[in-house]
């Protein structure tokens, strides 16, 4: 099967939909499929790792739910679209964040083949598709299957797009993770690092990591803070750690898959503190195959990927305290977290694409076949 997966993302920037598209277009070339990936990207398409990647336009930064989106909103790439469309055929186009500007939109505009939408996000309460529902449903009616990752996310969109949805997971490339990654060896010296990953966003929590971590550095000062993610910290933030003149707290930026593997072998904790808007917690999924214990926020996003007490423990949201004792517990006990980390790599094991590629693939059979059966009938001679 030919198969299309387009993104409204800066490939070139990591992010959730970004990683998932990537690690399911690898699985279903690992299957025998041809699968190519199209997304605007802020470098050249030859330095993106992916062999049929096609690069259509240069993103620029939106503000967009809490977050910063870096889309493309060129209407000059149409004939771009048509023609690669043209050429290529493809047997499925498979649009994830179909409603997102303005790539999506030009591809299910051109598509003359099936189409498959994905919807990866939860705001909560949106403030856009009510009003920007009506000119969204020329869109989405052009969609033949609809994917949600998670019930959350299945929630939120179809509030204003009722329709049929298939709940599909995220994915984890389970392989990734094995016991011989290497942890870095200049933070094996006997503290205990609890690590954080995510961009640096107000909605991902740093703040109330740090405040935690303040509470906490100094009844147990062999305690480390690692810091991984894109971005500068808020203003927020750097209060935070002002105020308390925390040490050991290691800022590391972007880093690679490779290296973000090894930061998860490295840890001894993973924490997210994410204050909302989470509609499944894929870094759950990664510190989970790593077999690294867990403490999270207790949000509905995360509960579909984690139980509270298997693989770790959930503190309420924007609750430093709560979410210093979770960790608390944790540094006590080197006995919990080995067995919550090992409970993890269990439940990691459940999301591995192979599993969740192939469900994603019989779907697309599933959407084909009912297409077929709904065409109308060609009028007799």
């Amino acid at each position: 099967m030919k198969i299309a997966l387009v993104s409204p993302y800066d490939f070139a920037f990591p992010g959730g939909v970004t990683v998932h598209i990537e690690q399911l277009a690898q699985e279903f070339s690992r299957q025998g499929h041809e699968a190519w990936i199209i997304a605007p990207s802020s470098q050249p398409a030859n330095e993106v790792s992916f062999d049929r990647f096609v690069r259509l336009g240069v993103p620029v930064p939106v503000p967009a739910g809490g977050s910063v989106a870096r889309l493309s909103l060129s209407p000059w790439l149409l004939r771009n679209v048509r023609e690669l469309l043209e050429r290529e055929r493809f047997d499925v186009v498979h649009v994830h964040e179909p409603l997102t500007p303005l790539l999506p939109w030009l591809v299910l505009h051109s598509s003359k083949t099936i189409n498959v939408g994905t919807f990866h996000a939860y705001h909560g309460r949106s403030h856009i598709y009510p009003w920007a529902a009506p000119p969204l449903r020329h869109w989405f009616k052009k969609l033949h299957g609809r994917i949600a990752v998670s019930p959350l996310a299945k929630m939120f969109v179809e509030r204003h797009f009722p329709a049929d949805y298939r709940v599909i997971p995220n994915g984890i490339d389970i392989g990734r993770y094995h016991d011989g990654v290497e942890p870095f060896p200049q933070f094996l010296d006997g503290k205990v690092n609890i690590l954080f990953v995510g961009r640096m966003e107000k909605r991902k929590g740093l703040k109330y990591l740090l405040m935690a971590y303040g509470r906490l550095k100094w009844q147990f000062p062999n305690l480390r803070l690692l810091v991984v993610g894109p971005g500068t910290p808020d203003k927020d933030s750097y209060r935070v750690l002002g105020e308390h003149s925390l040490g050991d707290v290691e800022f590391l930026g972007g880093v690679s898959q490779e290296d973000l593997v090894r930061f998860y072998r490295t840890a001894d904790i993973f924490c997210s503190p994410a204050t909302g808007k989470e509609s499944f917690g894929i870094v759950l999924l990664e510190a989970m195959a790593s077999g690294t214990p867990i403490v999270a926020s207790r949000l509905e996003g995360f509960a579909t990927v984690m139980e509270d007490g298997m693989q770790g423990l959930m503190a309420a949201p924007k609750d430093d305290e709560a979410l210093a004792d979770a960790l608390q517990r944790m540094i006590q006990d080197p006995t919990m977290r080995s067995a919550m980390g090992a409970f993890g790599e269990r439940r990691a094991y459940e999301f591995r694409w192979e599993r969740v590629a192939g469900q994603v693939l019989e779907y697309y059979e599933f959407v084909r076949e009912e297409a077929e059966r709904n065409r109308p009938a060609t009028a007799a001679v």
